[in-house]
Order: C-alpha cells, then structure tokens, then sequence
C-alpha cells in the first residue's frame, strides 16, 4: 500500500477513536432482581458515571449522553462521580444544562476522585483541593450528594434506601458514617453509591444489595486485554456491567466522558436498571 493510503487509513482510525467512538454512546438495560418473588412494577434506576467535564469531554457531550437515559422514563437518576477532571471554569453553565436535562427526577450522587480532595489537588491532577465547587454546583442543579449519607425514597409504593460514600482514593469513604445505626426490624432493599468498585472490600460488612460504581471508564481501549492495563482498579473483575459479589450485585458503568480523548472497542454507556 502507498504511503499516502497507510497515512489515510491511520488518519481515519485515529478519528474515529478521538472523535467518533467517545460520543457514540450505548444504553444498556439490565434487569436486578432484589425482592422475593416478583413485584409490580420495578424501580427503574438511571445509573450514569465519570462524565468529565474537560477539554476533551464538551458539556454538550454530556448532555446527549444524559438525554439518552432521560429518554427511557426513569423513577431515580444515579450519578457515581468524577463530574469533572480538572479545574473547570463554567460551572454556572454545566448546573443550567444538568438542571434542564434531569428536570424533577429524583436525583442523587457520589462523589469520584476527581472531583476535589488529596488526589485531586496534586499538581499532576489539577483539581480542587476540596470538592466545595462540585457540590455546590450539583445542589444549584437540584441534584442531592450522598456523602457519607443516606437517603430513603419511595417509588411505586415501595420504599428503596441509598447510601453513599466519600471516594475510596481521597481517603474519605466513611462507611460506618454513610450506613448509620441500624434500625431493628427494618430491611429495605439497599443501592449503594460508591464511585470506585474496590471499595466494595470496604462495605462488605453492612447491608447492602446493589451496588453502583464507575471510576474504570470500562478501560478505555477494549482489545488485546489493554482494558485491564488502563483501568485503574485492583481487582480487574469488575470494570463493566453486572457482577455477583458474594450474595450481591455490582455494576459497574463504562461512563460518558473519558481521559485523554480517546476510546476504543469500548463504547461510553448509560444504564437502566430495572429493579425488581
């Protein structure tokens, strides 16, 4: 092949990985089963994670990816952090478009690694040194923050608990704070928030069914087992989808927005969760 065709080809795959693959996004529809027996009409949970505002990641991105699940009529909308990467400067801008996209949705969220704290602050990573900005920016947005918190709803005549969590890499994942003194008698079906996956090892002792975690970005580039290297996880198990753990669930979203651009063989995905 001449030089010019190899130039062309590479040009082509290259735009497709920075620019096609990041927005194609994928709805994914799984189903939970939590209750004994069947019930009438599950509890139907949006699960989308890691959005990223960013150079690389637009908020109009975001929008599409968040109109998508808004699409399918959810009960609950779950946002399981990292809403941004670094520093970002139009925060009036990203609640107004947050706030159009969820409307009157209940919606609540943890918070990721990303968005202010230790981690945040190094140099390296460019972030807030406390993740002031992005909770107040997701408060103005009507959107309540688990943080080391819980909340209980009902939907469909049935009551669902939601605990979330400080993220596992700042070192503020406070699990006997987020699950409180237990109430005797009491068993609610229980989804956690938890923006990394390996903090599971940390919640393994509470009640809880379901957990919803990002944080891997499904690692990003989906052949030759390159996912495994790039996400940044110990346990590797647990980077996509809906897994067993021990006698509960996690699932694990692969994200809207990303790092550094790109995405290969590994589509951005929001998640319906029918909860039965």
């Amino acid at each position: 092949m001449a030089m010019g065709g190899l130039s062309g080809v590479g040009m082509t795959a290259f735009g497709y990985i920075r620019w096609w693959e990041p927005g194609w996004i994928e709805v994914r529809r799984v189903k939970v089963p939590l209750s004994e027996g069947s019930v009438e009409q599950p509890i139907r949970i949006l699960h989308a994670t890691d959005l990223h505002a960013s150079r690389v990641v637009s908020l109009k991105m975001i929008e599409n990816g968040l109109r998508v699940g808004m699409a399918e009529k959810p009960d609950v909308v779950c946002l399981t952090g990292d809403f941004v990467t670094k520093k970002f400067a139009d925060t009036a801008k990203y609640t107004a478009m947050l706030r159009s996209v969820i409307g009157n949705v209940p919606t609540f969220a943890c918070l990721g690694n990303h968005d202010g704290g230790a981690w945040a602050a190094r140099r390296r990573n460019g972030g807030y040194a406390t993740h002031k900005t992005v909770r107040a920016m997701l408060k103005d947005a009507g959107i309540q923050v688990l943080w080391n918190e819980s909340a209980t709803i009902q939907v469909h005549n049935r009551q669902i608990r939601l605990v979330g969590f400080g993220d596992l890499w700042t070192g503020e994942l406070d699990a006997p704070r987020a699950f409180g003194k237990p109430v005797a008698g009491v068993k609610l079906p229980t989804v956690v928030l938890s923006h990394n996956p390996d903090s599971k090892e940390r919640l393994g002792g509470y009640p809880w069914d379901l957990a919803l975690c990002g944080h891997t970005h499904g690692g990003q580039i989906g052949i030759f087992g390159l996912d495994r290297v790039f996400a940044p996880v110990r346990d590797k198990q647990y980077l996509s989808g809906l897994k067993r753990w021990r006698d509960r669930w996690i699932h694990v979203s692969r994200g809207i927005g990303n790092l550094h651009g790109l995405r290969f063989a590994c589509r951005p995905d929001v998640s319906l969760l029918d909860i039965g």
